[in-house]
């Protein structure tokens, strides 16, 4: 049972959240639901304790990237894959939306309760999640137009009654920043008087209306529900546009962060220790806003990493990227960035917002498109609308670039820029078909429409199976060379997410920086030659004698230099 201590936390926030809306009777009987909830989850047995290190790394996929006619259960088709081919290099699972949805690959759900029954049930999840961690979407912001709570809403009928948000033509929206570029209001005359209903994201995704305390009530019972079938791991899908207010930006919003705040509170109440991820596709200053005083997300998405990694091996410049590296706050204990390069979306722009000017940016955005890239917009007030993300998959972003136009160093630039991702601070995550260096799905995107699903690819099981049974298939090079990273990784105590991370400014041909382990014994310098040229790194001569972790058969040559070929990564540690 909840100690009155602990009821107070949770009734403090809601009265941080509500206090402007609700009277101190509603606030109470909202405390008491929250805690009724948790002292009924809390009756069952606990689970051991989830441990955050070196060895922690995420692969991040579809239940049904990996398909099979022969196989009903999509998640058990994936997991036997995983088993093979992962197990040894991933401990976690992020399995990307698996409800009933109506569009956006599983972003429009249709209901929270079900998993959708073409990929499995909830067993596959619980079976799976023995072995390993799983993190699942948490899809906060929005519903889908056709699912049962927006039946219910029209109806006025519970589950759905006043879940979502409408507005009235008063509300000024002048200043709301947009993600898309689609009409954000929809109008509505089925309640005897215009309202307006509010889409983010899409016309066919709803927003959730948050001033409604059933709405948040309603979502700590379906992560309950998600930490019953095993998931520990919480990603809060587009969590920044939570709640809105008249004549602001209706982004990042305090209460928005007090919501997540008491999240925080909810789930360290739990027998089950579970890790909540922000999902803030934002510039940088407000992405790590979300740590807030390490009492909100236990982590964040590294949103400006993608971009820079990339921008920095085309024009094979380090500036931005040292100077970033150089800024970064260090993670506290139990706070960690989740780092990656792709993902099921696209490479965000707004995070280099105030990192890269406005010129090297359309340089960018220009050498992207020239790669293949597509482009998807958002609405800016004054303006018509900015490119909001480069819809391309990693392999086809880093194949070419103006000093090398015909790709001679297309694998070496695509390894390199994950051995930098998996060894930076934080917890490393990679998205399945970067793997295998998959290439833009152009076939489904010409199907759909859809821009990101060039980089939604799904395998064939057996397709990718005889690829990798192919020592010289590009898909097997790639597999090998990311795998060799994640299992170095795992054995080095300076890896730790927590890991200290120190500034090494090598010039802009080249990209440094130090790592040491918790306990101080391990120190280890990871450089990559940036250019398509040799670069001769002057270093210390202590250097000489420490151990290149990726290439241990590579002698160093006793001399003042260390020669780093083109596009290359160093591991050096000193044990």
């Amino acid at each position: 049972m909840l100690s009155q201590i602990d009821q107070k936390r949770i009734r403090l926030k809601l009265k941080s959240i509500y206090g402007s809306y609700l009277s101190e009777i509603e606030v109470s009987d909202c405390c008491k639901e929250i805690t009724k909830v948790i002292n009924k989850f809390n009756k069952k047995k606990n689970k051991k304790q989830k441990f955050v290190s070196e060895k922690t790394s995420i692969v991040i996929c579809y239940a049904d990237s990996v398909f099979s006619s022969s196989q009903k259960h999509l998640i058990k088709n994936f997991q036997n894959f995983f088993q093979k081919k992962l197990s040894k290099y991933f401990n976690t699972v992020h399995f990307l939306p698996f409800y009933p949805s109506s569009s956006d690959s599983g972003f429009a759900v249709k209901d929270h309760y079900k998993i959708d029954s073409r990929l499995g049930n909830w067993s596959d999840i619980s079976k799976f999640s023995k072995k390993n961690d799983v993190m699942a979407d948490v899809v906060i912001n929005h519903s889908s137009a056709r699912g049962l709570w927006f039946k219910n809403f029209l109806k006025k009928k519970k589950p759905g009654k006043d879940y979502f948000l409408t507005v009235n033509s008063k509300f000024n929206v002048s200043k709301v920043i947009r993600p898309r570029d689609h009409q954000l209001l929809k109008k509505i005359d089925i309640f005897k008087k215009p309202e307006y209903l509010w889409r983010t994201f899409s016309p066919d995704q709803l927003d959730m209306n948050f001033k409604n305390p059933a709405v948040l009530l309603r979502f700590i019972k379906i992560m309950l529900n998600l930490i019953k079938h095993g998931v520990t791991i919480f990603r809060l899908d587009a969590i920044a546009y939570l709640w809105k207010q008249s004549g602001t930006k209706c982004i990042n919003l305090r209460e928005t962060h007090e919501i997540i705040k008491l999240l925080r509170v909810v789930c360290s109440l739990l027998n089950v220790q579970s890790i909540i991820v922000t999902e803030t596709n934002l510039p940088e200053k407000e992405n790590i806003s979300y740590f807030g005083n390490a009492d909100e997300a236990n982590w964040i998405y590294n949103f400006s990493l993608p971009p820079l990694l990339i921008h920095s091996f085309l024009f094979e410049n380090s500036s931005y990227l040292n100077s970033w590296n150089k800024n970064l706050p260090q993670t506290k204990k139990g706070n960690s960035y989740l780092n990656f390069i792709a993902s099921h979306d696209g490479i965000g722009m707004r995070p280099v917002e105030g990192i890269i000017n406005e010129d090297n940016k359309n340089k960018f955005l220009k050498r992207l498109k020239k790669n293949g890239s597509k482009f998807s917009y958002r609405k800016v007030q004054g303006k018509s609308k900015k490119v909001y993300e480069a819809n391309i998959t990693v392999f086809d972003a880093l194949k070419k670039s103006d000093n090398d136009p015909i790709g001679k160093f297309f694998l070496e630039r695509f390894v390199s820029a994950h051995a930098i991702m998996i060894s930076f601070e934080g917890v490393p995550a990679i998205y399945f078909n970067s793997l295998f260096g998959t290439s833009n799905d152009e076939a489904k995107y010409i199907i759909t429409g859809n821009k990101r699903d060039i980089n939604r690819y799904r395998w064939g099981h057996q397709n990718i199976i005889n690829k990798l049974k192919d020592k010289e298939s590009k898909q097997s090079i790639f597999y090998k060379s990311i795998t060799n990273l994640l299992e170095i990784r795992r054995k080095q105590k300076a890896f730790h997410p927590n890991g200290l991370r120190s500034y090494i400014n090598f010039g802009p041909k080249i990209f440094g920086f130090k790592r040491q382990s918790l306990d101080k014994r391990q120190i280890i310098i990871c450089v990559t030659n940036l250019s398509s040229k040799n670069q001769f790194l002057r270093i210390n001569k202590d250097y000489i004698h420490w151990k290149n972790l990726i290439n241990p058969n590579k002698k160093m040559k006793k001399t003042k230099y260390l020669q780093l070929k083109p596009f290359e990564t160093m591991w050096l540690s000193n044990i």
